[in-house]
Order: C-alpha cells, then sequence, then structure tokens
C-alpha cells in the first residue's frame, strides 16, 4: 500500500530455529510482536510502534521432500546426497515451502515440476506465512485447498505440526490462532506443465482485466458478506452499487476498475487509507444493511 510509519525492531530470521530464536528473544523481553511477510494484506498505521516485527522475508525456500520423509517430519531442508534419487513427481507430488516464499513463486515452482493444484493462486501477493495464517486465496481457489499440513511456532515457543483437519481452515481463516507459521507442505496432482501453464495465464488475464494489478493496494479491503444477508452480492459489488467507486480522502481512493480495492494514488497516509475504508462501510451499512468486515489487517500504533 506504501502508507504507514516504523517499528522499533525488526528481526530477519532465515531459518526455521532462527524463526523460533527471534520470537523466544522478543517474549522474553516482554515485547509486543507482529509478524511481516510480504505486507500484501497490512495497513499499518502512520508514526512509530514501539515493538517487535518478525519478518520472514528472507526464509525463501521451495524444495521436495526426501524419498522416506515422513508426513509429520519437520520442515527443515535436508541436502540429497549426490546418489539420491529423487523419485518423480507421480509417486511424489509433495512440495515444501518456508513461511517467506512469496505465492507468486510457489505457484511458478508447482507449474515447472509439472504439479496442479495452485494455479488459483494467480495474481495473488504475499507469502506462504500469511497466505496460510489468513487462507489467502481467490476465485479460483484458496491456499489451504491442497495443503496436507503446516509447521508453526506456537504459543508457546515450541514448534507444532497442524494437518488439515485440526486446523479446519476457513474463508480467510487458516485456523492456526495467531501461531507464527514456519511452513507447509501441499500434495498436489501431476499433470502437463504446458497444461498448467495455460491455466495459470487464463486466470491472469482476467485478473488484469478486472483488477487494478499495477497499482499501489492492499488487495480486497472487505470480506466477501454473508450471500443470504447480502443477497448474493460480493463485497465489490455492494461497494459499487453505493455508487462509492471512486471516492477519494486525501491521495487514497477507491478503485474504478474493483471497488473493493483503495489505491494509493500517490502520497496518501495511512490515516487517508483508515478514514476511507471507514467511510465505505459506513455507507454500505446504512445504504445496504449489510456490515462489511475488513479483510486487510490495520496495524495501529
Amino acid at each position: 500500500m506504501r502508507v504507514g510509519g516504523q517499528a522499533r525492531w525488526l528481526l530477519e530470521p532465515t531459518t526455521p530455529e532462527e524463526l523460533r530464536e527471534a520470537y523466544l528473544a522478543a517474549r522474553e523481553r516482554d515485547l509486543p510482536i507482529r509478524y511481516l511477510g510480504g505486507g500484501a494484506n497490512i495497513i499499518p498505521a502512520d508514526g512509530v510502534w514501539e515493538g517487535v516485527v518478525i519478518c520472514t522475508t528472507q526464509m525463501r525456500r521451495i524444495f521436495r521432500p526426501l524419498p522416506g520423509t515422513e508426513n509429520d517430519s519437520p520442515l527443515e531442508e535436508d541436502e540429497p546426497d549426490a546418489r539420491t534419487a529423487m523419485p518423480p513427481v507421480e509417486q511424489d507430488p509433495r512440495l515444501i515451502a518456508w513461511a517467506g516464499t512469496t505465492l507468486p513463486a510457489l505457484m511458478r515452482a508447482a507449474r515447472d515440476l509439472g504439479l496442479s493444484g495452485l494455479e488459483g493462486l494467480a495474481g495473488v501477493p504475499g507469502q506462504v506465512g500469511g497466505g496460510i495464517a489468513m487462507n489467502a486465496g481467490g476465485t479460483w481457489g484458496d491456499l489451504w485447498d491442497h495443503a496436507e499440513y503446516v509447521q508453526v511456532i506456537n504459543h508457546g515457543g515450541e514448534f507444532q505440526t497442524l494437518t488439515r483437519e485440526e486446523a479446519n481452515p476457513t474463508y480467510r481463516n487458516g485456523g492456526v490462532h495467531g501461531s507464527l507459521v514456519v511452513g507447509a507442505v501441499w500434495r498436489l496432482e501431476p499433470r502437463p506443465r504446458l497444461v498448467v501453464q495455460e491455466q495459470i495465464a487464463e486466470y491472469l488475464r482476467h485478473k488484469r482485466d478486472v483488477q487494478p494489478v499495477t497499482e499501489s493496494s492492499a488487495g480486497c479491503i472487505f470480506k466477501n458478506p454473508d450471500k443470504e444477508k447480502s443477497e448474493g452480492r460480493s463485497a465489490g459489488a455492494l461497494v459499487d452499487q453505493m455508487g462509492l467507486k471512486g471516492l477519494t480522502i486525501g491521495a487514497a481512493q477507491v478503485s474504478q476498475k474493483h471497488a473493493n480495492f483503495i489505491i494509493n494514488n500517490g502520497g496518501a497516509t495511512a490515516s487517508d487509507v483508515y478514514q476511507l475504508m471507514d467511510e465505505v462501510r459506513d455507507r454500505v451499512a446504512q445504504k445496504s444493511g449489510v456490515e462489511l468486515e475488513f479483510e486487510v489487517k490495520r496495524w495501529l500504533v
């Protein structure tokens, strides 16, 4: 979104163990903690936040499990012996990624291996950690759809494995309950690479047609409401029907292309964006009776 202030402390671990050490170090000093991946779904407030931000951007690892690796093994990247023959993807179609892996990189890795199941992430920004925590996705699928299990650091500072059944992810809620995501394992479906590539290209073409993908934004501002309460209308459709496209406060504006996006036209402050978010939500509630819920996270100081 290109708005917001600063944090007093920024920690950038590069491995799961360093991630745990960063978490424990902040806990030992009784400092408030926030987790940051790519920041695609976060709008930090102006000013200085007197806490610790643990950023997982340096934890960019994507790899296949070694032969014989059990489903509940830690997500450590073991170096295969030169004599180790990795099985064909048809025999083991699993893919592992750490929290700092970007969703586009994860999707491309699956494509290059000829694995299908992550094409629905086309055009979805952000990283694996935040994506798992919020079950990121869109019209064509969510990140948890093919995940077998994730590894987190729980509130006690210990590594913990959560299967899909244990997390029970729902719409925009990954079910990790505030734990810090370390990484995840997906079981995908072998498919010809060119077929996977064409599906991704089709989804990307559609997104570019209907969303302001080249503008500075935080993605969808509101979650889609309950269909019964909204008469089947999405959040974007509700905002559009209220005539709010183009509504501007400061340099923040409701996108003319997609009403569920707020863009920074250059020089917007977090305060501008917050005020516009509240104004849109209030007007939609007054005119339609539907109370929209924020999908983006507002980091207040």
